[in-house]
């Protein structure tokens, strides 16, 4: 078998370029959060490599008018409104002066392509949908613009344009609303990985770390835990976060006769959050829904399985069966909580299902999720140069596992955003935007003949090839 060359990757092909990031807000602001995170753990990996990043953002008080992050550097102007109208003017006088931009939907984009040539690529980075949420922020005039902006506004401005998703979720919750155009699921990066897991709490131990706010719904998983305290002695709820909902929460607790057994620790550094969760048995996710489970892989990181309603997002972050168990109703969930705490319980159980945790947690990296942005970035120029269809829009993704001819060009058949991992004796790719047919055809150009081939379901795409993280793994029900 031919060795695999190291490809050339897309961070190294746009350095030196110049990067415009409009953001709702910096890692900075008093009300960052994942999003802003995201967004700058992979602007800073770009500046490590080359690439010149300006990110356009909004000011609360106290902060200053231009800044410099991670060797970032911050514009700020305009409140959570005004932002979107300074945004414009910013764009209108320096846009031409970005090789690129990235439009950070948060509910509502930043409708670049109207202040930009049409030539100036620019990818949409969503992290969920809030046609939902709106109703339960603003009234309803403002709710109801705020829905026909994030859908049939979005799609009139950004037309066929790449949208960058962080989940299979998200991914087909656009596709609901009708957009059309190529949607890449680019993941979050998580925590490091540790190299070993201590042992776990003597009494079974639930950690939840979230933050109190409704749509979390931890006042069902207080319901619950309730139903499953009545059948597991000495069980104890750890809740780390803070929120407006903390108090509610709180009393909730002592009308359900739980003070003796939840603890609400509020918000705590990382240190403490992390010795927390290494205690675990398990996390739990009640939500209603996410874009991504953050808190449920940073759990995993530490061997620590999750127990979630099946609502999108976080049905992606939990491997149903290997990394957490998914319940379909909140009804459910108390019964679900009791059986997972017995399978933990069982040291080799326990052992195996820490394990594939781990071995899941490590497959999000910050170097992997600003690889695969910048490779998104780089298809949209091509496309915007002419050198992609403009109808590249499949989201079928094809995981070939084959032998590479001597002398064969691997990558003379790939797309920037298609992925590459040398495993002993074979290569493995995943082939996006393409079914088993395509691929096929792509890999018979340079002699790949007779590979294995198969659909790539939400867990291999969000892993990647070589994760072990394969459709045809049995899935572990014990």
């Amino acid at each position: 078998m031919t060795e695999v060359a190291a490809p050339p990757t897309a961070v190294a092909a746009l350095a030196g370029k110049r990067m415009l990031v409009l953001n709702w807000r910096d890692v900075r602001h008093s009300q960052a959060g994942g999003a802003e995170q995201y967004m700058h753990q992979i602007s800073r990996r770009w500046v490590d490599n080359g690439i010149k990043v300006t990110w356009f953002t909004g000011r609360e008080a106290g902060q200053s008018a231009e800044d410099e992050i991670d060797g970032i550097r911050i514009l700020r102007a305009g409140g959570p409104l005004a932002i979107y109208a300074q945004a414009a003017r910013k764009l209108i006088q320096t846009g031409g002066k970005f090789d690129a931009i990235v439009d950070c939907q948060n509910g509502i984009p930043f409708f670049a392509p109207l202040f930009v040539s049409g030539k100036t690529p620019i990818v949409q980075l969503v992290h969920h949908v809030h046609q939902d949420q709106f109703s339960t922020r603003f009234s309803p005039p403002l709710a109801a613009v705020g829905r026909f902006l994030e859908n049939n506004g979005a799609k009139a401005v950004y037309g066929q344009r790449a949208i960058a998703a962080v989940s299979p979720s998200t991914r087909l919750e656009l596709r609901k609303l009708g957009f059309r155009g190529p949607i890449h699921v680019v993941p979050n990066g998580t925590i490091d990985v540790p190299l070993t897991v201590g042992s776990k709490a003597p009494n079974p131990t639930i950690t939840v770390v979230s933050r109190l706010v409704p749509h979390k719904r931890l006042d069902l998983l207080l319901g619950q835990f309730a139903v499953a305290a009545r059948s597991v002695p000495q069980l104890h709820l750890d809740v780390v976060g803070d929120g407006p909902e903390m108090r509610r929460l709180q009393q909730l607790a002592m009308d359900l006769g739980l003070d003796h057994a939840v603890t609400f620790h509020g918000y705590q550094p990382n240190a403490v959050r992390d010795n927390l969760l290494s205690l675990a048995w398990l996390t739990v996710s009640t939500s209603a829904s996410e874009g991504w489970g953050c808190s449920v892989v940073e759990a995993a990181a530490w061997g620590v399985p999750c127990v979630a309603l099946h609502v999108p997002g976080i049905r992606d972050s939990v491997v149903d069966g290997r990394t957490g168990w998914l319940v379909e109703t909140p009804r459910e969930f108390g019964a679900a909580l009791v059986t997972a705490l017995e399978k933990m319980a069982e040291t080799e159980i326990a052992r195996d299902v820490s394990s594939q945790c781990q071995a899941w947690a490590r497959c999000f990296t910050w170097d992997r999720s600003s690889e695969l942005l910048a490779a998104v970035l780089l298809e949209e120029t091509h496309r915007r140069q002419g050198a992609e269809p403009t109808t590249f829009a499949s989201d079928m993704t094809t995981l070939a596992r084959f032998e590479l001819p001597e002398g064969a060009d691997l990558r003379s058949v790939l797309r920037p955003t298609d992925e590459i991992r040398e495993v002993v004796g074979y290569v493995e790719v995943l082939l996006k935007g393409r079914d088993e047919f395509e691929a096929s055809a792509a890999l018979n150009r340079i002699g790949v003949a007779g590979a294995e081939l198969r659909p790539a379901g939400p867990s291999t795409l969000l892993a990647g090839p070589g994760s072990g993280f394969t459709p045809s793994d049995a899935v572990d029900d014990r």
